[in-house]
C-alpha cells in the first residue's frame, strides 16, 4: 500500500460515517489521450457517473495525459542553469519544468484569447489535456496580494465568452476562479456583491461547459479555510456546481493530499457525489506552522513539491492530482525579497524542488 493510501486510511475514522470508500492502487497502464468523440458528461447525475471505458481502478479522467508545456519560466531557468554548467540545480528545476502545470489567465491584456487557443492547439497536437486556471473575477482576492480582476460583471462575461470561443474544437480542464467562493463565504464581500459573484460564476460554468470537451472544476478552497462544509456547499450550489464537472481543492495552498481527500469526500456527499481535483504542487511537506501570519500561506519556507500530476489517483472521487499553482511562482510580495504574486522566483523554485525532508 502506498504512503498516501496508508495516510488516508489512518485519517479515515475522522470522516463521518458513510463516507468510506475503497482506496485502489492504480496499475501502471498506458495513459493515452482519449481519441473518441464521447460527449462531455456534466450535471448532477453525471458527477457521480464515470465516463465510458474507464479502466478498473481508474477515475473519470484516467485515459487522459496531462499537457506538459515546453515553455515557461521553469524551462527557461533550467536551460540557463544548463548553459552555465550548473547541472545539479538544473536537474532540480527540471522537476518542475518537465511536469504538467496549469496555465493561468488572470487579466484581459490584448491577446489573452489567442494565447488560450495556442495552448489548447499545442496540447491537442501532443495528444494531451491542458489545464487552464481562470482568475479574473471582479473584486479578486478582496484587496489581498493578488487583487485585481475584471472591472465589472459585463467585462467578466465578455472575457469568459472570449476564452470559451478560443477553446472550441479542443479538450481542456478548467479550474475556475481560485479563492472566489471561499472568500465570499468568509465574508469579505457585501451580501449583494457575494450574490453577484455566485451568479457570475454560474454563468461562467454554463458558458464554458457549452464547449464540447471542456471540463469545469469550481474552486472550493482548502480543508482549513471553510471548516463547515455545509456553508461552502450552499455557495457552490449557487455558483453552478450542479452544471460543473466537479470542484477543485488546495489551489496555491499546502494542505496534505490526505486531508484534501478527506475534506473533499465530506463536501462531495453534500453535493450529490461531485468529484474533485487536488492541487498537490507544493504540499510535499504539508502546511507551514500556524501563527506565522501571511507566511503560513504566502511563500512559506520549508515547503516541497507534492505528488506528481496524474489522472490516476487511486481514489474514486479524486479525478486528478494537478499542479495548479506553478511551483516557483510567488504568492505575493510578503517577506523581504519576495516578488509580486504570480512572478517567477528562482530561489523559491529551487527550494521547492529539493527532495522533501
Amino acid at each position: 500500500m502506498s504512503r498516501l493510501a496508508r495516510s488516508i486510511r489512518q485519517r479515515w475514522p475522522m470522516v463521518a460515517a458513510g463516507l468510506c470508500f475503497a482506496l485502489v492502487v492504480a496499475a501502471i497502464v498506458t495513459r493515452s489521450m482519449r481519441g473518441d468523440d464521447s460527449p462531455v458528461v456534466s450535471g448532477p447525475a453525471a458527477v457521480a457517473s464515470p465516463l465510458p471505458n474507464v479502466p478498473a481502478g481508474g477515475g473519470r479522467l484516467s485515459d487522459f495525459r496531462l499537457y506538459v508545456d515546453p515553455h515557461g519560466a521553469a524551462a527557461e531557468q533550467a536551460a540557463e542553469l544548463e548553459r552555465a554548467g550548473n547541472t545539479a540545480d538544473a536537474r532540480l528545476i527540471r522537476r518542475i519544468a518537465d511536469r504538467p502545470t496549469a496555465t493561468w489567465f488572470a487579466d484581459a491584456a490584448p491577446g489573452y484569447s489567442q494565447r488560450a487557443w495556442r495552448l489548447v492547439t499545442a496540447a491537442a497536437a501532443a495528444g494531451q489535456l491542458p489545464v487552464l486556471t481562470l482568475y479574473n473575477i471582479p473584486g479578486r482576492d478582496c484587496s489581498g496580494h493578488s487583487a485585481g480582476g475584471a472591472v465589472d460583471a459585463a467585462d467578466y462575461r465578455t472575457w469568459v465568452q472570449a476564452l470559451a470561443g478560443s477553446l472550441k474544437g479542443h479538450r481542456a480542464l478548467i479550474v475556475l476562479e481560485p479563492d472566489a467562493i471561499a472568500q465570499a463565504v468568509q465574508g469579505c464581500l457585501s451580501e449583494e456583491d457575494a450574490d453577484q459573484r455566485y451568479a457570475l460564476l454560474a454563468e461562467a460554468v454554463e458558458t464554458l461547459r457549452a464547449v464540447p470537451g471542456v471540463l469545469v472544476y469550481l474552486d472550493a478552497g482548502n480543508p482549513t479555510w471553510i471548516t463547515q462544509p455545509a456553508r461552502l456547499a450552499a455557495a457552490l450550489n449557487k455558483s453552478g456546481i450542479g452544471r460543473a464537472y466537479g470542484f477543485a481543492l488546495n489551489v496555491a495552498n499546502f494542505e496534505t493530499t490526505a486531508d484534501n481527500i478527506a475534506y473533499g469526500s465530506r463536501l462531495s456527499t453534500l453535493l450529490g457525489g461531485a468529484h474533485f481535483v487536488v492541487d498537490t504542487s507544493r504540499n510535499g511537506n504539508g502546511p507551514a506552522q500556524q501563527g506565522a501570519g501571511d507566511r503560513h500561506w504566502c511563500n512559506p519556507p520549508g515547503r516541497s513539491l507534492g505528488e506528481e500530476p496524474t489522472t490516476r489517483t487511486g481514489v474514486p472521487l479524486a479525478d486528478a492530482f494537478l499542479w495548479v499553482k506553478r511551483p516557483g511562482e510567488s504568492d505575493g510580495a510578503c517577506g523581504s525579497d519576495a516578488p509580486p504574486a504570480g512572478q517567477w522566483w528562482p530561489r523559491y523554485a529551487l527550494d521547492l524542488a529539493r527532495p522533501p525532508s
